[in-house]
């Protein structure tokens, strides 16, 4: 049986989670890859069937609670709701405030990860370090590829829908970001804000349909093979470092139903750069230091887990 500390730590990987999508060009699937409940939460995706419907009729609540990993999905998905009303204000801030520092900090999170994956799953056959590097190129492909203009019919919306979270649950690929490349950003937020059901209830339906069936194609990959997939994810998380970079100069961008400002296209600057261009302080030196301490952030804590379980071991 699960003790409470592990039910509060999968609640805090939800926040982070949900902190994560509120953010352009990071997905809750790279907090959730890098926090380690990336199988399960695909496995626990998977298991929302018609299977479990018939468990319910048979076996009754509890065995249908079980099946699904109820505990689980819902512990997350509080977390990830209590981050998008709470935590998700202060990331808002701090994009505007402090842009430069928290988007260092991310590059220092993806770098440590990376590194951290790596070492666990070293990809030691040639075509496991060819996948690695088709990750890196189609991450950095979305990153830079102009977007385009779809009108926002019920069929466009329902197949974007089904894009944009399968790409959510992918590392490295934001699901907002695929959706201002299909420039339907607009659109969605526009049905957001004036109320239309029938865009976000078709988009919710193509996001369902498709969720259900990527979410089986990765859990079958994952299954057989491990290796190859964290290579090629752990190339997305390199491509995506792209987006993320601090310091950038917008090429074109537009005005949302909300009135906010929607960059489709930016260029990446060096800092002196980026001074000389906008007469802004590049904050090289806070910058560095937030990037080594998301960096520090996860390599400590593969360290100290490891002495950790490998007390458990001698102990035992």
């Amino acid at each position: 049986m699960n003790k409470p500390s592990h039910y509060l730590l999968l609640f805090l990987k939800g926040a982070a989670m949900g902190a994560a999508d509120v953010v352009p060009g990071v997905s809750g699937g790279t907090i959730a890859f890098i926090s380690g409940i990336y199988v399960e939460l695909i496995d626990t995706i998977k298991s929302l069937n018609l299977r479990a419907l018939k468990v319910l009729r048979a076996e009754g609540f509890a065995a249908a609670w079980a099946y699904i990993n109820g505990k689980f999905l819902v512990t997350l998905l509080t977390g990830i709701l209590a981050s998008l009303f709470s935590l998700a204000k202060l990331m808002q801030y701090l994009l505007v405030a402090h842009p430069l520092p928290l988007w260092s900090f991310f590059t220092g999170l993806i770098v440590g990860s990376v590194i951290y994956l790596m070492r666990q799953h070293p990809p030691q056959r040639m075509a496991e370090k060819w996948l690695f590097l088709l990750g890196v190129v189609i991450a950095y492909g979305i990153s830079i590829a102009p977007s385009v203009t779809l009108q926002g019919d019920h069929l466009t919306m329902f197949l974007a829908g089904s894009i944009a979270l399968c790409a959510m649950i992918l590392p490295g690929i934001s699901g907002s970001f695929i959706l201002v490349l299909l420039g339907l950003y607009p659109v969605f937020i526009g049905a957001i804000v004036n109320f239309q059901l029938d865009i976000l209830a078709v988009f919710a339906l193509g996001g369902v349909m498709g969720l259900m069936a990527f979410s089986r194609l990765l859990s079958w990959l994952l299954e057989h093979y491990q290796t190859a997939v964290i290579a090629t994810m752990c190339g997305f998380l390199v491509g995506s470092l792209n987006i993320i970079w601090p310091w950038k100069q917008a090429i074109e961008s537009v005005t949302s139903h909300s009135g906010k400002t929607l960059v489709l296209a930016s260029q990446n600057l060096l800092p002196h750069q980026f001074a000389q261009l906008g007469g802004q302080d590049p904050q090289t030196v806070v910058c560095v230091m937030t990037f080594l301490l998301g960096l520090i952030l996860v390599v400590g804590l593969e360290y100290i887990g490891h002495k950790y379980s490998t007390k458990i071991v001698q102990a035992s």
